[in-house]
């Protein structure tokens, strides 16, 4: 299963109002894990910076005026993207400009049934609680001490490990793994040699152990018989 993680920065809050994308950045998820492809795009809005959004993302008017604008990258993004979900915090705020854009050239927006909202899942199973992406990192004790700015590359990474403890967390993550090494055991790939951490608890009764202990003494007297017989 493909999914991938979406995020974006715009120089605004409203693409009814003129704001653009300037930044794309996915992150791919087959069976719920980053293969290590991505999609990462700083994207030219072709207006100015306002510099209340410049100070949420750090990217300035003059670092985007040479960056490729839209309709430059809108080919690869949609081959990267293909028609897999896309996972997105606060999905209705990324979508209205992704479709504005697409829109502007006369493309086919992305369905909404393509769709999954960490923001409305993590609602659902934290009700009352902070649920930004910073506080799901603070809940879920992921590393985000690099987010000092947004950034939609590493935005998307961090919704990656969000997104796993929002589905089950370890427990999924034991599971895929289990799935990888029994796939890898088929493909005949040398596994190490896995030690249980406690033993399994006995399932002999003292009779049958009793009964083995003679069986075995027999076997030991017939073998030095058979040690003195002839040929």
């Amino acid at each position: 299963m493909r999914e991938i993680i979406l995020d974006t920065e715009t120089t605004g809050l409203d693409p009814a109002a003129g704001d653009r994308i300037v930044e794309i950045g996915t992150v791919e998820l087959v069976n719920h894990l980053p293969t290590g492809r991505t999609f990462h795009v700083y994207i030219n809005p072709e207006r100015d910076m306002p510099k209340e959004a410049e100070a949420v993302h750090g990217l300035s008017s003059a670092f985007l005026k040479d960056q490729p604008v839209f309709s430059a990258i809108v080919q690869d993004f949609l081959e990267f993207i293909g028609s897999d979900v896309l996972i997105i915090h606060n999905a209705s705020f990324d979508m209205a400009f992704i479709n504005a854009e697409l829109g502007f050239l006369r493309r086919p927006s992305i369905p909404p049934e393509r769709i999954v909202d960490t923001l409305h899942m993590a609602r659902q199973k934290h009700p009352g609680a902070a649920n930004s992406l910073d506080a799901l990192c603070r809940r879920y004790s992921i590393d985000n001490s690099r987010r000092t700015k947004h950034g939609a590359l590493l935005d998307s990474e961090l919704l990656a490990e969000v997104y796993l403890e929002l589905i089950g967390g370890r427990q999924t993550a034991l599971i895929l793994d289990a799935s990888v090494t029994k796939k890898l055991a088929v493909s005949g790939v040398p596994q190490a040699a896995q030690q249980r951490p406690l033993p399994l608890p006995p399932r002999l009764t003292d009779e049958e152990r009793l009964a083995h202990a003679d069986f075995v003494t027999g076997l030991g007297d017939n073998a030095l018989w058979n040690q003195g017989s002839p040929k």
